[in-house]
């Protein structure tokens, strides 16, 4: 099997805003599309919308007038499900609930042909438990759009348990005539972005709960140190806190209240409050003018920068922080560790001592690894580009004197950075992020819920991330990314930094260690 023909027609079950998209893009790749909503009169008020969108397009000259005539003569409410019946592929995209689709769908299965495909547009069921009730479940596949379905490229194309192959490769093949980029990945709770994701909002919130940044800091910090489109705080306010929390409870639930997955409190509170974002007038943030100004990230006053550093190993990630500072007029000293502590010698625990910026007063200014610094120490946040980053994180450790503190900031602002002091907390803001994102992408790839190649693209298409994560992580370097949780789960023994087990494996390989 491969893409359905043009000729094909297309039915939505569901006339709401997703429906409605997912209609949208079928009809421009030149399919008859019917939509159908159990509720009457609701898909007749869709079609109405849905020639309001492509007005709008014509206006903004994405379409022409009589490619617009073309796709509304196609375009047809159906009152009745029985109206489906010569439908070769049925997407539904109705309430989120298991019962509900399941009955959905066999009625569905009654009326059309046995070659029709039916697809759930399901974000958080299982596609396998979806087509438990049809009495051919090999015909049903997840098609996971993104909200705005006409927008966003991405497609979950999703393998349940008893899905024929052909269908999920017929699935694909539609999703990537109709202009979509299609990743293919199995029946996991979250699917593959929402699983890989959860990191994204659940370090910001545990950062917020341990009172080391505030929401408008950590998502300042992540968008420019981090390079993300927009800050998880944020994010969370325009998808909706209730629909937010929904997710990663329900994929807490289904890893069976794996560590690496529990919700937040803090945000649970949010919900119970009402405040959902956006959509409610607030959330983390306040959405009306009078507000606006109290939204704004806390940012250092202006220090004088040092006159020279002291740089003692390699930096890692960080190095060149070595070319930013002599280009700002810092006078940069290049020393190796004294003999008892050398650069690439072991530490403690038998790894490699990293690289450390020695400030004129005494103070070590570190890349935030994971641990909190045994001596007094200024850490800083890891940036996806030093040179591009317009914000750095820094946070002092107990002992550092307002003298090693200011240079710190000095340091920063001298190339051009704003600067946020935040509380000492292991891995700070975007480092512990950022690993928890490439340790749960490796972990997805190892169990095969998607290949390297489909994760990457996922977070990069569906979430709007900078990099993919196994990419990132890959630049990180795999013991880079070890050492950093291993240094988080020493403070949090919990499980939830443990490193996964592919991530220690590639770490090992890295390093030239042989497993026995």
């Amino acid at each position: 099997m491969s893409a359905l023909d043009r000729s094909s027609t297309v039915a939505v079950v569901g006339a709401g805003t997703m429906g409605q998209g997912i209609a949208q893009v079928a009809l421009l790749a030149g399919h008859r599309v019917k939509l159908h909503d159990a509720v009457p009169g609701r898909a007749r008020a869709a079609v109405e919308t849905l020639a309001g969108r492509l007005d709008r397009l014509v206006a903004k000259e994405r379409l022409s007038a009589a490619d617009r005539g073309a796709a509304l003569a196609r375009l047809a409410a159906a009152g009745d499900i029985e109206e489906l019946s010569d439908a070769r592929l049925v997407v539904e995209a109705v309430i989120e609930d298991l019962a509900a689709k399941r009955r959905l769908l066999a009625e569905l299965e009654a009326v059309v042909g046995d070659e029709c495909l039916l697809a759930t547009n399901t974000s958080s069921l299982s596609v396998t438990a979806v087509a438990g009730a049809l009495r051919l479940p090999g015909r049903l596949v997840g098609l996971h759009f993104f909200n705005p379905a006409p927008v966003l490229p991405l497609v979950e194309v999703v393998a349940g348990a008893a899905s024929d192959p052909a269908a999920v490769t017929t699935a694909y093949d539609t999703a990537a005539a109709w202009g979509k980029a299609p990743v293919r990945c199995t029946d996991t709770p979250g699917f593959l972005v929402n699983r890989v994701a959860r990191p994204f909002y659940a370090e910001a919130l545990r950062i917020h709960e341990e009172r080391a940044a505030d929401p408008a800091t950590v998502d300042a910090l992540l968008r420019e140190c981090g390079g993300f489109a927009m800050g998880p705080f944020a994010l969370m306010d325009l998808i909706g806190q209730d629909v937010n929390e929904a997710v990663t409870r329900s994929v807490w639930d289904a890893f069976n209240h794996d560590p690496k997955f529990t919700p937040s409190l803090a945000q649970r509170r949010l919900v119970e409050s009402g405040r959902l974002g956006r959509k409610s007038g607030r959330g983390w943030f306040a959405y009306d003018a009078d507000t606006a100004a109290l939204s704004g990230p806390r940012t250092a006053e202006p220090a004088a920068a040092p006159p020279f550093v002291t740089v003692r190993g390699d930096l890692g990630p960080a190095r060149e922080l070595v070319a930013l500072a002599q280009e700002s007029g810092i006078e940069v000293r290049e020393e190796p560790y004294p003999a008892s502590g050398q650069a690439g010698r072991p530490r403690g625990d038998g790894r490699p001592r990293r690289g450390v910026v020695v400030l004129p007063s005494g103070t070590p200014l570190r890349l935030a690894d994971g641990r909190l610094p045994g001596e007094a120490a200024v850490c800083f946040d890891l940036a996806l580009d030093y040179r591009a980053a317009t914000r750095i994180g820094i946070a002092p450790s107990a002992g550092v004197h307002q003298d090693g503190l200011e240079q710190a900031v000095g340091f920063f602002q001298a190339m051009g950075k704003a600067v946020s002091v935040i509380g000492d907390v292991p891995g700070m803001v975007v480092a512990r992020t950022v690993a928890m994102l490439v340790d749960f992408a490796v972990d997805a790839v190892a169990r095969e819920v998607a290949s390297a190649h489909d994760v990457d693209t996922a977070m990069r298409l569906g979430v709007n991330y900078p990099l993919g994560p196994l990419e990132w992580g890959e630049r990180l370097t795999a013991p880079w990314v070890r050492d950093l949780l291993d240094g988080l789960h020493s403070w949090y023994p919990t499980g939830r930094y443990a490193p996964c087990p592919e991530l220690r494996r590639r770490a090992a390989a890295a390093e030239g260690v042989v497993s026995s």
